[in-house]
């Protein structure tokens, strides 16, 4: 018997959580706790942190989980990493539904960094507006650089002050082409920095900048250990040996 936890929080979860909810699998789709409020799923799900490896490790083990998917963000590394070292601890199936990166095409202008502390580096001395398009956790090292006015874009509103003044826009994606072109021009948009998250739902933005001949400052993902990983559902329902098709 299978019974499998997904950790989720992104459109391909979501995806996946509707292909195993069809299939009949048994499984729990995880939230990591960061988003308030959270689309609903067709599965049991649950909301938080798991305390670690250890508390993953001992989640597994006691709600009999027998596969687990990390369908969770590319940037979400230190989930990624909990994952591989609790499912190697317990001995548990584990397999990663990762979105292919972005690569440049003809007309991108991409400053392509390793981290946020070089898209700092990377950013022009001289004053300028900018879209932050990295989420709230990784804004902070910014405010070295006080001088740019900064558009920043969240699911939910702020709890807390931002680390520097801020045009602060709250929406939930996917975003239209349309969109993205229409707010760059209207806030004067000159530099984006935005993490290599892959997928269609957050494209648009670099295709906008792309037509508007605005450089990006292109975040490369963070490394992980290695592990199992495929782009599609349809592979993920083959891994747990099922078709996409059953219960449709």
């Amino acid at each position: 018997m299978i019974r499998a936890l997904i950790l989720g929080g992104t459109a391909d979860a979501s995806l996946l959580a509707a292909a195993i909810a069809r299939a009949g699998i048994d499984a729990v789709y995880s939230y990591g706790g960061r988003t308030r409020a959270p689309a609903d799923q067709p599965l049991p799900t649950r909301i938080g942190g798991f305390g670690g490896v250890i508390g993953l490790a001992d989640y597994v083990r006691h709600e009999g989980i027998t596969h687990v998917i990390d369908a969770t963000h590319p940037f979400a590394a230190e989930m990624s990493r909990h994952a591989v070292e609790a499912c190697a601890n317990t001995g548990t199936p584990l397999i990663a539904l990762e979105r292919a990166s972005w690569t440049k095409v003809p007309g991108d202008n991409w400053i392509e960094v390793s981290d946020v502390n070089a898209a700092v580096a990377a950013l022009p001395e001289a004053p300028a507006n900018i879209f932050l398009a990295i989420g709230r956790q990784h804004i902070a090292p910014f405010a070295s650089k006080p001088q740019h006015a900064y558009t920043l874009r969240f699911v939910d509103p702020a709890e807390a002050p931002l680390p520097f003044a801020a045009d602060v826009i709250v929406s939930r994606g996917p975003f239209t082409l349309g969109g993205e072109l229409e707010m760059m021009r209207t806030r004067g948009i000159a530099w984006i920095v935005a993490r290599n998250s892959g997928g269609d739902g957050a494209r648009a933005k670099i295709d906008a900048a792309r037509m508007l001949g605005l450089p990006v400052i292109m975040i490369a993902r963070p490394q992980l250990p290695a592990r199992s990983q495929v782009e599609s559902v349809a592979e993920i329902m083959q891994w747990l040996g099922h078709s996409t098709r059953l219960g449709a």
